[in-house]
């Protein structure tokens, strides 16, 4: 009986587990979202305001108050408006002293000010312990409850017990806290939210201004020099064929770029002898971006099997087909298959669709939500050993679709190679050094070096 007493008690709600009181001075947008959250978290609400009135928009069981009277309510305040209204701060020195003040805020651009929003806060009221946080996520985030985008809250103050006592409501609030460390890290904090897609930048600009050369490269070739030399108009080919001709140039390169900074750290260490030495700023940077730079490669492959599936469908290809049909006709003559073009267009469909395929399982394992399942062995193998038979298949892919241009003499219009001529330049390089790489006598003092090794040592033991 007494047992199963207790295991009712256990399963019971704790309904008396009412949290501390938190003040918030500001009541727009955030304030109220973050209120009524909170509200829901089990904390006790107060709201400082210059209008006592209770508003529609404020949380029904948030408690309004004067800015003062709110302050002496609680232990922690959220300061919940813009930096230019902090000066009313300063009169209530005294009543929030010792106190926790959160700031919350964000600039309208990067490095808005000299010092972060938090540290001029600091210098304002001395007293008491400032924490930045809560600035990385957005009212619409905590009102609609989607916070798989943003729920990570970086969070860094001089204080360590306010900080500990910030980061708890983070958590009770269902967020993930992480520590940036002291009030020197604000401003950091303050510009993550006004970057847009920081890492993304230089894939991007990168896959614009390949993707420009190329699509003008084919419209040259392909139309300019048709209608000039033949007489002939393909300029419908800009809608359907120069994607599908760009997009697997693209998906090829991009990838291969992924590898190629990896052969650049392999070969500076070697040359150096050492790890403990830092790249250069450029292949740092490189190295940081090769995720964005494989789900690029991985967003042109995709549009390539899409348009290879949609390309039967077009006119021009019914047409050439009819027209081949009508030929032999009138002939009265039936081409006999050609068992070698068969061969070869199998091929390179088959090292096609195996080559998406792991193309796929790359971006796949890319995800957070993947990637955290998996142990870094396992990661690494897919990213790497994986990664390295995609692009050999890719590459395999182009070269038995594209090597009966390489030897052709019309295939060079305007002695300009072809455009599958041009994309296998970097991944057939990156697999020609790492294949040396892999060598026993270089792959045995690579992993020498990265263990620790060093060639000429710095400090003898």
């Amino acid at each position: 009986m007494n047992k199963n007493s207790s295991n009712t008690m256990a399963l019971a709600p704790n309904t008396s587990n009412k949290r501390e009181t938190v003040c918030i001075f500001g009541t727009g947008d955030f304030g109220q979202a973050l209120g009524h959250k909170m509200i829901q978290s089990g904390y006790r609400v107060v709201y400082g305001s210059r209008s006592t009135q209770i508003s529609n928009l404020i949380p029904k069981d948030a408690e309004v108050l004067g800015h003062a009277e709110a302050a002496q309510k609680a232990a922690i305040i959220i300061i919940a408006i813009q930096r230019q209204h902090y000066n009313f701060l300063t009169p209530l020195a005294e009543v929030l002293r010792g106190k926790v003040l959160v700031d919350i805020s964000n600039n309208l651009k990067l490095n808005q000010y000299p010092e972060s929003n938090a540290e001029h806060l600091a210098q304002l009221l001395p007293g008491c312990k400032v924490v930045k946080g809560f600035n990385t996520v957005s009212a619409w985030a905590l009102q609609s409850g989607t916070l798989d985008a943003s729920r990570q809250v970086f969070v860094c103050g001089d204080d360590v017990e306010a900080k500990q006592m910030v980061m708890n409501i983070v958590r009770a609030l269902g967020l993930t806290p992480l520590d940036k460390g002291s009030l020197l890290a604000a401003q950091e904090i303050e510009n993550y939210p006004l970057q847009l897609f920081p890492m993304w930048k230089f894939p991007i600009f990168l896959s614009l201004g390949l993707t420009a050369f190329f699509f003008l490269y084919c419209v040259v070739l392909d139309i300019v020099y048709t209608y000039i030399y033949e007489k002939k108009d393909f300029s419908f080919f800009i809608a359907i064929t120069i994607p599908n001709r760009v997009c697997p140039v693209m998906a090829l390169i991009l990838l291969a770029l992924v590898y190629l900074p990896g052969i650049f750290a392999a070969i500076i260490q070697l040359y150096r002898g050492t790890k403990y030495s830092r790249f250069p700023d450029w292949l740092d940077k490189w190295m940081l971006c090769r995720k964005q730079l494989g789900l690029i490669a991985l967003a042109f492959a995709s549009l390539h099997a899409v348009f290879t599936l949609v390309t039967p469908l077009r006119a021009f290809a019914s047409w050439r087909t009819g027209k081949g049909i009508i030929s032999q006709v009138l002939n009265n003559k039936t081409e006999p298959l050609d068992h070698t073009n068969a061969w070869l267009s199998d091929s390179y469909l088959a090292l096609g669709i195996l080559g998406f395929f792991f193309f796929v399982l790359l971006g796949i394992t890319s995800l957070p939500s993947v990637s955290n399942n998996v142990n870094w062995r396992e990661f690494r193998f897919v990213q790497s050993k994986l990664g390295y038979l995609a692009l050999i298949l890719c590459t395999a892919h182009t070269l038995v679709y594209g090597g009966k241009w390489f030897l052709s003499p019309s295939a060079y219009k305007w002695y300009l190679p072809n455009i599958y001529i041009l994309s296998l330049i970097v991944p057939c390089a990156v697999l020609v050094v790492k294949f040396v790489l892999i060598f026993p006598c270089i792959d045995k003092r690579l992993t020498q070096i990265r263990q620790g090794w060093e060639r000429n040592p710095k400090y003898s033991k």
